[in-house]
C-alpha cells in the first residue's frame, strides 16, 4: 500500500468490512479526514467507495472495523446519528424532495419551529441566506425544487448540508452537472468551508478536479484501501490511474475513421420547443456521430428527449429514414429505431429493484412473449449476450441492477439498445459518473457502434469527450445552434468562447 504522512485526524476509519449475499464490498478499508481538508476518495465504479460512504452515514452497519470521530469511538446506527455528530453527505443521485419548496427541501429534519409550530418564513429565510452563499441568490427559495434544473438542485442538495452546521461534508460527484462557472463557484464555497475548519471528502471522476481542489488523497479499488494520503496536487495522473485500475489507462479515445458516408438515417429540421430551444436542425448519418456541445442548461438534453418523444415539439419536425416521426410518442421513436440513454439513469432509465436481465430486455419484452407469457429462459439468454458483450460486472443476469456500480448500470442502459438494434442512438451524459476505465470501454463501444452503421447523438458537458468522439459537432446556446463544424477544426477554448460569450462561426 502506498501511504504518506498525515496529522491529527477528524474522522479515522479502520479495518471496515461490510459484506452483503454474495459480494464483500469492503474488505479492510482505511481512511483518515481531517479537520479543515479537502479529502479525495477515488476509485473504479464497483471499488467500494458508496459503501463506505453509507457506513459513514449511518446507512450500513459494517461487519467488522473500527470508526473513531473526533478521537471517540462511535457507532452510527442510523443516518440521523450521524446527522447528529455532524456529517452530511451529498450524493450524487440527489435525495430531495420534488414536490416540497426550496427553503423545505434545506431544513427538512431540522425545521425551524416556536412553540412546537415550524415557522415557514424562518425556513425561507435560512435558504435565502444560504443561496446567496452559494453565488444562487436567483433560485426563489419558494419554488418546487423538482422543477428546478438539476444544476439548480446540486445548489439545494449543497445548501441544505450547510443548513446543517456539519463538520464533514460528503460530496459524491458534485460537479457532474454543473457547467465550468458552477463549478468555480462550488470550489469557492468548499474553501470557505475548509477554511472555516469544516472538512470535506470529495468524491470525482474527473481527475483534474482533485489537482484544483484536493489536498490529500486515498484510493480504493475492489474493496480495498491500495493509497492512502496521497499529495493530491503533486501524484502522477498515471500513478493514481495505475492505482485506480492496476494497470496504465491512457485517456486516449479511439481514432476517428475516415468521415461517414452513408445514407441520412436522422433529419430534424426546425424542431423547437417553447421555452427551451428553436429551430434546431441537422442530419445524422449511418455510422456518424453528431455530438451537441453547450453549457448546463443551453437545451441540449431537451434537444434530445424531444427528438425521442419524450417531449412534445411546438414546432419543426423529425424524419428517421425518411419517415416523418410521429411527435411526443416514445413508443413510435422505438419502433422506428431510436434509443436514448438519458442523463439521469436511475430515475429516467432503470428499473432498481428488477434483475439485469428484465432492464434489458423490457424495449423489446414482446419478443420473448408466446401465449400470453413471457419466455424468461430466452429472454435471459438474449440479454446476457448483450451484458456479455459490454462486459457487465459481475456477470449476472439476475442481480438487481440497483446493486451494480454507477458504470455497470450505464453499461445496462446500453445493452438495452444493443439487444435492441436500433439505428439511432441518442447519448445524454453517457460518461457520467463513470471512472477512468469503464469510461475508455464505453467510448470504444460507441466507436464500435458507429462502425456498424447506427446514427449516433451525442450529449456531453465534457467538451474534450464530444471533440474527441464527434465526427462533426454542432454547438448550442440558449437552445440555438450557433456553430457546427467536424469535430477534428474544433478546440477546447473554441468551443467555450462561442458557448459563453455567444461568439459566431
Amino acid at each position: 500500500m502506498t501511504t504518506a504522512s498525515t496529522g491529527g485526524s477528524l474522522l479515522r476509519m479502520r479495518g471496515i468490512v461490510k459484506q452483503f449475499p454474495g459480494v464483500r464490498a469492503l474488505d479492510g478499508v482505511d481512511l483518515d479526514v481531517a479537520e479543515g481538508e479537502v479529502h479525495c476518495l477515488l476509485g473504479q465504479n464497483g471499488a467500494g467507495k458508496s459503501t463506505l460512504i453509507k457506513v459513514l452515514a449511518g446507512a450500513h452497519r459494517p461487519d467488522a472495523g473500527e470508526l473513531e470521530w473526533d478521537g471517540q469511538r462511535v457507532s452510527f446506527t442510523s443516518p440521523h446519528a450521524a446527522d447528529v455528530a455532524g456529517i452530511a453527505t451529498i450524493h450524487q443521485e440527489l435525495d430531495l424532495v420534488p414536490g416540497l419548496s426550496v427553503a423545505e427541501n434545506v431544513v427538512l429534519g431540522h425545521e425551524p419551529a416556536r412553540l412546537g409550530f415550524t415557522r415557514p418564513s424562518g425556513a425561507e429565510r435560512t435558504a435565502r441566506a444560504l443561496l446567496r452563499r452559494l453565488g444562487h441568490p436567483e433560485i426563489p427559495a419558494g419554488r418546487e425544487v423538482g422543477r428546478l434544473p438539476a444544476a439548480g438542485q446540486q445548489v439545494v442538495s449543497v445548501a441544505r448540508a450547510l443548513s446543517r452546521n456539519a463538520r464533514l461534508i460528503v460530496m459524491d460527484e458534485p460537479s457532474a452537472v454543473l457547467d465550468s462557472e458552477e463549478v468555480d463557484n462550488l470550489f469557492r464555497v468548499v474553501r470557505e468551508l475548509t477554511e472555516s475548519g469544516v472538512a470535506v471528502v470529495y468524491i470525482s471522476h474527473r481527475l483534474e478536479e482533485i489537482r484544483r481542489i484536493g489536498d490529500r488523497v486515498t484510493v480504493l479499488k475492489d474493496g480495498r484501501t491500495v493509497a492512502r494520503n496521497l499529495p493530491a496536487r503533486t501524484t502522477p495522473t498515471a500513478e493514481i490511474i495505475r492505482l485506480m485500475t492496476g494497470r496504465n489507462v491512457e485517456y486516449a479515445l479511439p481514432e476517428r475513421g475516415p468521415t461517414p458516408t452513408g445514407e441520412v438515417v436522422l433529419e430534424v429540421d426546425r424542431l423547437g420547443r417553447r421555452g427551451e430551444f428553436s429551430d434546431v436542425s441537422f442530419t445524422v448519418r449511418a455510422g456518424e456521430i453528431v455530438g451537441l456541445a453547450g453549457l448546463v442548461g443551453s437545451g441540449r438534453s431537451e434537444i434530445l428527449e424531444t427528438i425521442y418523444g419524450a417531449r412534445k415539439a411546438s414546432t419543426g419536425s423529425v424524419r428517421v429514414r425518411g419517415r416523418a416521426l410521429r411527435g411526443g410518442s416514445v413508443p413510435a421513436a422505438v419502433r422506428a429505431g431510436l434509443g436514448l440513454c438519458p442523463e439521469e439513469r436511475k430515475s429516467q432509465a432503470l428499473l432498481l429493484a428488477e434483475p439485469v436481465y428484465r432492464n434489458v430486455s423490457l424495449p423489446v419484452l414482446s419478443r420473448f412473449a408466446r401465449a400470453g407469457f413471457v419466455r424468461t429462459d430466452a429472454e435471459r439468454r438474449d440479454a446476457g449476450v448483450a451484458t456479455g458483450q459490454l462486459d457487465v460486472r459481475p456477470a449476472d443476469p439476475m442481480r438487481a441492477v440497483r446493486t451494480l456500480s454507477g458504470g455497470n448500470q450505464q453499461k445496462v442502459v446500453l445493452a438495452r439498445w444493443l439487444l435492441t438494434g436500433c439505428s439511432v442512438l441518442l447519448l445524454d451524459e453517457p460518461t457520467r459518473g463513470v471512472d477512468v476505465g469503464a469510461r475508455g470501454e464505453i467510448y470504444a463501444l460507441v466507436r464500435g457502434l458507429a462502425r456498424q452503421g447506427v446514427a449516433v447523438v451525442l450529449v456531453s458537458s465534457d467538451v474534450p469527450e464530444v471533440l474527441g468522439l464527434a465526427d462533426r459537432v454542432l454547438v448550442v446556446r440558449e437552445g440555438r445552434v450557433v456553430h457546427q463544424a467536424p469535430g477534428g477544426e474544433l478546440d477546447e477554448a473554441r468551443v467555450l468562447d462561442l458557448v459563453m460569450e455567444g461568439s459566431r462561426g
